[in-house]
């Protein structure tokens, strides 16, 4: 009897060789650990949340809407931005004062604030166009919460005979302005260190539709105003 031809191996269906056909991972296996820590840490602000976050999303929400009758959360005013601008006339003539004001903006806020430039030429104030004339910061975010926690909580308690914030800053739209005179009640400047004292405004931008509801925010919020 004639023998049978022996049999071919059976090809892999990809199309590649049998030892490089491997099972896929399944989900969530193989990631490194690493990677999901990083997902789910709150931006510039470490693995612990903000506290004024955690204070805000825990109490505050329950409580304006109980207070203010709103039927769903997202309803609740909330903070959306805060604008830190801090003036440098004098940078127009030396670029290192600008510096200076720069170093500071940012220490306080921990962000690398941009120059801000002139819009027009005036010469009643010899202001040529473009020329740098102050510095300014955006937050927002956990940067956001944990500015205003030390604004609140720690800056504003140092100021020489505070007895509130006035409650005139309010626009009509909801937002509040704040003008602040001194940049060493924040306790990350360094008094010695300091070239000149300067002043800064800080503009906090709600979702609030009337200055009534920003108002019960930032109160909330902890805002000590003046009564």
């Amino acid at each position: 009897m004639a023998k049978e031809a022996p049999k071919a191996p059976p090809k892999p269906q990809s199309g590649k060789p049998a030892a490089a056909a491997k099972a896929r991972p399944r989900k969530g296996e193989g990631a490194p650990q690493g990677a999901a820590v990083a997902k789910g840490r709150p931006k510039g602000a470490g693995e612990v949340p903000p506290r004024l976050r955690v204070a805000f999303q825990q109490t505050v929400v329950p409580t304006l809407m109980k207070e203010r009758g709103y039927t769903n959360p997202w309803q609740v005013p909330r903070v959306e931005k805060v604008v830190i601008n801090m003036g440098v006339g004098e940078g127009r003539e030396n670029a290192k004062v600008l510096d200076f004001a720069t170093a500071d903006l940012q220490s306080i806020t921990g962000q690398k604030p941009i120059v801000t430039r002139a819009k027009k030429s005036i010469a009643n104030f010899k202001l040529r166009e473009g020329v740098p004339i102050g510095a300014k910061v955006t937050l927002r975010g956990a940067r956001m919460y944990e500015f205003l926690d030390r604004l609140i909580n720690v800056a504003l308690p140092r100021v020489r005979d505070f007895k509130g914030v006035p409650s005139k800053g309010f626009d009509g739209r909801g937002n509040y302005a704040l003008g602040l005179r001194e940049q060493v009640i924040f306790p990350e400047i360094v008094y010695d260190k300091v070239d000149k004292i300067r002043g800064m405004d800080v503009s906090i931008v709600t979702t609030a539709r009337t200055d009534e509801d920003a108002r019960a925010l930032l109160v909330h919020l902890g805002m000590p105003f003046r009564e």
